[in-house]
């Protein structure tokens, strides 16, 4: 009888609750405000920074071509977060079907990871310029370029499809009220009422595996270009190789920052406010697609010119 109660339930998938910013319920519809202009701005400019490189074949180089990369998953990012978030800030559509929710939480823990991989792989195309000049082009030539992305995508599908896999076996008895404004991994197992041993393991080792060797690859890939520059005779040169990954290493800080901050206050902030998290939690999924553009439109001559003459031709 038990295991026919327990079949019953997984069948009779529950929907969820989206609260939404829990305990600032009343000022909801104005924090959506900042909110809708950072889905905006990620919209407008990672669609400009793929219409500049794809129309313009000077910029089909390794640098633009992982920047590509980044515009077109921080676009998925933005998009699989911001609407529905925006939905049940402002029109209170507070309610998602159970696979609705298994499928937002793949895509925006999957495609995290591939943002983060294609941040390692313009550490080492940044690494690749500055130490070995004249045979960059030979190095990361199109099809090296090419492996990486599929080996980025391949990876983020692979680690990442478990995830909805492992919560559709679980079985939600009581409370299906969410504390977010999307469906988060952490957040979705917390209301389960079978064992979640299995499901907060590969979680964390899934965030320990891509972030611990991401960042210990970018680390050192910047050591080494570090002691590359220190080498090189001159502050003018010196200045020139630094500039070259100044907006690099702004993204990486954008990105990597406010990710650590919601993946630790999950596991050990108990002492942090809730609403505190939550706001920092979708934060991170919008302003790195956001800012993202306008780092690289500032940082890159190349893309300000051809965002300058843009304009100019409209006007």
């Amino acid at each position: 009888m038990m295991a026919l109660s327990n079949s019953s339930l997984r069948l009779a998938q529950p929907s969820f609750f989206l609260v939404g910013i829990p305990g600032l319920e009343e000022c909801q519809h104005w924090i959506a405000l900042p909110l809708g202009v950072l889905f905006v701005l990620a919209l407008v400019g990672n669609i400009t920074i793929l219409f500049i490189i794809w129309t313009d074949p000077s910029l089909h180089q390794p640098m633009y071509l992982f920047l590509a990369m980044l515009a077109a998953i921080d676009l998925v990012l933005a998009s699989s977060t911001a609407p529905k978030a925006l939905a049940v800030l402002l029109v209170h559509a507070h309610g998602i079907g159970h696979m609705v929710c298994l499928i937002q939480m793949f895509f925006i823990h999957a495609f995290s990871s591939m943002e983060s991989g294609v941040l390692v792989a313009m550490a080492l195309d940044r690494y690749v310029a500055i130490c070995y000049p004249l045979h960059h082009s030979t190095i990361l030539h199109p099809e090296v370029i090419g492996r990486i992305g599929v080996a980025v995508l391949v990876r983020g599908l692979l680690l990442l499809t478990p995830f909805p896999i492992l919560l559709h076996r679980l079985i939600f008895c009581a409370s299906t009220t969410i504390g977010h404004a999307y469906c988060e991994h952490m957040a979705v197992v917390k209301l389960a009422c079978s064992d979640t041993t299995v499901n907060r393991a590969y979680g964390l080792a899934v965030a320990l595996l891509v972030v611990g060797l991401d960042v210990l690859a970018i680390g050192v890939s910047y050591a080494l270009i570090l002691h590359a520059v220190l080498k090189v005779p001159g502050g003018e040169a010196r200045l020139k190789a630094f500039s070259t990954c100044g907006s690099h290493v702004c993204v990486i800080l954008i990105f990597y920052v406010p990710g650590m901050f919601s993946f630790l206050t999950h596991r050990f902030g108990q002492h942090v406010p809730h609403h505190i998290h939550v706001l920092l939690a979708t934060l991170y999924l919008l302003v790195p697609p956001a800012l993202n553009p306008l780092v690289y439109g500032v940082k890159t001559r190349q893309i300000r010119h051809r965002v300058l003459r843009i304009f100019n031709m409209k006007t």
